[in-house]
């Protein structure tokens, strides 16, 4: 916990570390592990506050001591540089690389007899690129008695005491993992500058020996870049170990620079292994065009192309949030979904698709709703989506034989318009909605309120942002009344007037004690106490469940249709 404190709260928690008197200081070193005290003796030698006076200092050679007693007379100094009237010359020991040295050999054999199951990699970079930068190796290890535990390696660079070897750390590495390779199912790399020579060598270390496959079950490079991505698209070694993973259920190369061409290659060579991916996850990468290989597949080669659907059929989760898919690939996206039987989540949010790639994905679920597929959450917010398309969605997703569970569409310029159809599609059995910011207004609030004629299955919404004024208070009771299941609303930023609260307050009454979150931040009542202590006393289960803005809520009219 101490370690976590220092890396989040950096120079602002110095001058409290300071002040603390001496005996505590000394207290608190003890109990830091190394990278923690690290840390703290960089950032006090940086400082500019005058501590020698006060003996704020860390003495490696003490701490070595208090920690390993058995092991300091082994630590002989020897007078390399004693001569002749030199007597007083006392021999130094870099107590800190000492101290460190010691501490990872003894994790290595922690490691020797483990068990290790995943592997999370941070901040690994090239020679070039991290001079003078520290890489952190976090691992979850099964001991033989069935614990688990959290320990912390580190590879350090320090200008006075450590050397940066890359090669000596991929050795290394790749000894652990060859060791590991039976029992290791997940691996992550974050925040890394990978080579493909480094990336080679992990995933052939990642083999079971005598066998040309791996038990790897998750494998993610998150926020990382390949440094050859131009010349070479995709690693040889990844290739390998993507065509090889018969176990692997989670593959997510998520906000890592990639490319169209990289991610077609990651797609055909799933398409030529028996994989098993249960979730794909590519998203906040500029992958635009990257499925017109199954367009062109469909159209020109049905024979070579038959053969796609056993590859995807395990498919449940493909997120492709932020990947600047545009109208045309929303149309190739149609022929990749058909030969995803399973799918049950399809991300597409922040992607300018348009009405235009709104009708393409109409015609997927017109084709599914004669049947029952596991379709279950559809996500489009920030599509770029007109009320016309949404209405015709709407329309088309009500006919399934098995609805949503959940629906997002928010931050879509949707209108008032939408108002109706959205208060229809509430009936179908929808049990989340996000409609965040798609300027309903407080006539599209109202239109919406007119179609709820029935008990709906709703669990969560989330109606923020959309000024509708008294209107939202108005809908907002009558949902809670017809939603016996409801647990959570965000109702927040909608310009209710102080008016809105008896209205809130008569929906809350009726309601049957289920729900639990209810926030009204950002609403115009929010900042009158009187007010607002009428709602402190809705609780449930001993707390309350109203959530009102910490700062006044600006004054602006709330009813502003256009």
């Amino acid at each position: 916990m101490s370690y976590w404190i220092l890396v989040a709260a950096g120079d602002d928690l110095l001058p409290d570390i300071y002040e603390l008197p001496l005996d505590l200081f000394d207290c608190l070193l003890t109990s830091l592990p190394p990278l923690a005290l690290q840390k703290l003796q960089e950032q006090l030698l940086a400082s500019d506050f005058v501590i020698c006076s006060q003996n704020r200092s860390i003495s490696w050679r003490a701490l070595y001591k208090s920690r390993w007693p058995g092991l300091v007379r082994r630590v002989q100094p020897v007078d390399w540089l004693a001569k002749e009237g030199e007597e007083n010359y006392e021999v130094t020991y870099d107590w800190q690389q000492i101290y460190w040295e010691t501490h990872l050999q003894e994790y290595a054999l922690l490691l020797r007899t483990s068990k290790l199951e995943s592997l999370e990699l941070r901040w690994i970079k090239s020679n070039e690129h991290g001079a003078h930068a520290t890489s952190y190796i976090r691992t979850f290890i099964r001991l033989p008695e069935t614990t688990l535990i959290i320990c912390f390696l580190m590879s350090a660079i320090f200008e006075d005491s450590f050397e940066y070897n890359l090669l000596g750390k991929v050795v290394g590495l790749c000894k652990l993992l060859d060791q590991n390779s039976e029992t290791l199912t997940s691996i992550e790399f974050i925040h890394c500058k990978l080579s493909s020579t480094f990336v080679d060598a992990i995933c052939d270390s990642l083999h079971i020996k005598g066998l040309q496959t791996h038990g790897v079950k998750h494998f993610s490079i998150k926020t990382s870049s390949f440094m050859e991505i131009n010349s070479l698209p995709l690693p040889v070694g990844l290739a390998s170990f993507l065509s090889s993973g018969r176990s692997l259920t989670l593959l997510s190369l998520s906000d890592n620079n990639l490319q169209q061409n990289f991610a077609k290659m990651v797609l055909n060579t799933l398409l030529d292994a028996s994989s098993s991916i249960v979730i794909l996850d590519l998203s906040e990468n500029n992958i635009a065009g990257w499925l017109s290989d199954f367009k062109w597949r469909s159209t020109s080669c049905s024979k070579l192309y038959s053969g796609i659907g056993k590859s995807l059929q395990s498919l449940r989760v493909l997120n492709l949030r932020n990947t600047n898919l545009q109208k045309d690939d929303a149309d190739c996206l149609i022929y990749a979904l058909v030969h995803m039987p399973n799918l049950g989540t399809l991300d597409l949010s922040d992607n300018p698709i348009e009405d235009d790639g709104m009708k393409s994905l109409i015609s997927y679920f017109v084709e599914i709703s004669e049947r029952e597929p596991p379709f279950t959450e559809l996500k489009l917010e920030n599509c770029e989506l007109t009320c016309k398309g949404v209405s015709q969605l709407l329309g088309v997703l009500s006919q399934l034989k098995k609805p949503l569970n959940a629906l997002s569409i928010g931050d879509n310029d949707l209108g008032i318009k939408v108002g109706a159809p959205l208060g229809k599609y509430l009936c179908t059995g929808i049990r989340s909605l996000n409609i965040e910011d798609i300027g309903l207004c407080s006539s599209g609030f109202l239109e919406a309120q007119e179609e709820l004629m029935e008990e709906l299955k709703l669990v969560y919404i989330n109606i923020s942002k959309n000024r509708g004024g008294i209107e939202t208070a108005k809908f907002l009771s009558k949902l809670i009344s017809q939603s016996p299941r409801l647990v959570a609303v965000n109702a927040g930023y909608n310009f209710m007037p102080v008016e809105s609260l008896s209205a809130i307050c008569s929906g809350l009454k009726v309601a049957k004690g289920k729900l639990e979150h209810l926030d009204l931040t950002g609403n115009s009542f929010c900042d009158q106490s009187a007010e607002a202590s009428v709602l402190a006393g809705f609780q449930i289960h001993g707390k309350p469940i109203i959530v009102l803005s910490s700062l006044p809520a600006s004054n602006q009219p709330y009813d502003d249709d256009p």
